[in-house]
């Protein structure tokens, strides 16, 4: 009875979920871009705001980094909250309105004080691509929704790769501040495309349910939204575990010192390419066979896929091992938000994706800081067998407390669909 009421509040909005989709995907992708740009020439920028030392130079870039990132983790369950109240389009307005100014004012920092108060305002005012994936998992029919999630995924995760190269390339171009308002710029157009194409229908009954309760009050069932909060975290820190290591650990097995940061770069972008590549399809088979198999399938592969990378004698055998793990790892996010979708009530899916969010980014902190802690103390390679423990553990706990009938009910849709 529940699980019906949830998805007629999503129906209304679901003749325009394409639209939303398409919209989305550009939004997200130019946002992330925009986010990540700076990565190639930030420590340049630091330096040109008058920050000399080259330790501080360091320190002050990572800090300006991890702001945005720190920031965000801190909002994301309060904007869910309030999309799930005022309307999902109207956060994402909210969020590419306020990246456009924040951005675009980082060339007018006149010291690094200012910009790192701008990327925590980037940080505070943001979340498009999360906010994004909240509309697309409340707006896109029920058995669609891996998929589109899937699609949404791939379009972030390259909005990653691309964002430090065209940052590479826009600076000697156009200059590090010319760079800051071409980025504002094309957030710009993307808040405009928000504004004018998106469509998303009034849901009074929704407004006055999360007003109402919202949050885990309404949920009859914590235990898989637990699950994927972990699963969430575990996605993260088993991405980002390695990234403080690995070119020190590429140089062990690489032979030509000049060759070092190239592979390590490959290193780091095969497993982009391979979630990138692999998000919708896997997503796909999620709709037809059900999310947990997926999930639990895919923490066991990428498991499996760590320890080897422990054992490498070569660059190509890790690069194909990362791909792989990014493959395996590629259908974690869409099948996450489409299993909170599903696990609670539409008047709380923007607060619990938020939270969900937060629990991405605490992954994302924690992975490199114990990663390196580990590489450092234990060695390079108890980092790959200690992640893949984590991750065959995580497959473990998402089979276990995966609902009995989840099988059931995703083998009756596909039924039905054909028999339709």
């Amino acid at each position: 009875m529940m699980d019906t009421q949830w998805d007629a509040a999503v129906r209304p909005g679901s003749i325009y979920w394409k639209r939303n989709l398409a919209i989305s995907l550009i939004g997200s992708f130019t946002t992330i871009v925009a986010m990540t740009l700076l990565l190639p020439f930030l420590p340049l920028y630091v330096e040109e705001l008058g920050v000399s030392e080259h330790a501080a130079i360091v320190q002050w870039s990572g800090i300006a980094y991890g702001a945005t990132f720190l920031a965000a983790a801190l909002v994301a369950p309060l904007w869910g909250r309030l999309g799930d109240i005022y309307g999902r389009k109207l956060m994402l307005v909210r969020a590419s309105l306020g990246m456009t100014v924040a951005i675009a004012l980082m060339d007018m920092a006149g010291n690094v004080w200012q910009l790192v108060a701008l990327r925590l305002f980037v940080g505070l005012a943001g979340g498009y691509s999360s906010g994004s994936m909240v509309l697309v998992a409340t707006q896109t029919p029920k058995d669609r929704s891996a998929w589109a999630l899937g699609v949404l995924s791939s379009g972030i995760m390259a909005g990653n790769l691309v964002g430090p190269l065209i940052g590479g390339v826009l600076p000697p171009i156009i200059g590090i501040r010319g760079t800051f308002l071409a980025a504002g710029a094309m957030i710009f157009l993307a808040f405009l495309a928000t504004a004018l194409l998106i469509k998303e229908e009034k849901s009074p009954a929704r407004k006055q349910a999360a007003k109402a309760s919202g949050g885990w009050k309404s949920i009859v069932d914590t235990r898989p939204v637990i699950a994927m909060l972990a699963t969430g975290m575990l996605l993260m820190f088993a991405n980002m575990s390695i990234e403080p290591i690995i070119t020190v650990y590429v140089a062990q097995i690489v032979p030509a010192v000049n060759e070092v940061t190239m592979i390590s770069g490959l290193v780091m972008s095969a497993a982009a390419l391979g979630s990138i590549l692999s998000a919708s399809w896997l997503g796909r088979l999620a709709d037809r066979i059900g999310h947990w198999p997926v999930i639990a399938g895919a923490l066991a592969v990428a498991g499996l896929l760590s320890i080897p990378q422990a054992l490498v004698a070569s660059s190509w055998q890790l690069i194909i091992l990362r791909f792989l793990m990014g493959a395996a790892l590629g259908g974690l996010f869409p099948c996450i938000a489409a299993v909170i979708r599903h696990s609670v009530p539409d008047s709380a899916a923007g607060g619990i994706l938020g939270l969900s969010v937060s629990s991405q980014y605490v992954g994302q902190v924690a992975g490199p800081v114990l990663g390196g802690f580990v590489g450092g103390h234990i060695g390079m390679r108890a980092v790959f067998l200690g992640t893949s423990l984590l991750l065959l553990a995580g497959a473990a706990y998402a089979w276990m407390v995966r609902p009995r009938d989840a099988a059931g009910s995703h083998m009756r849709a596909a039924r039905d669909q054909l028999d339709a």
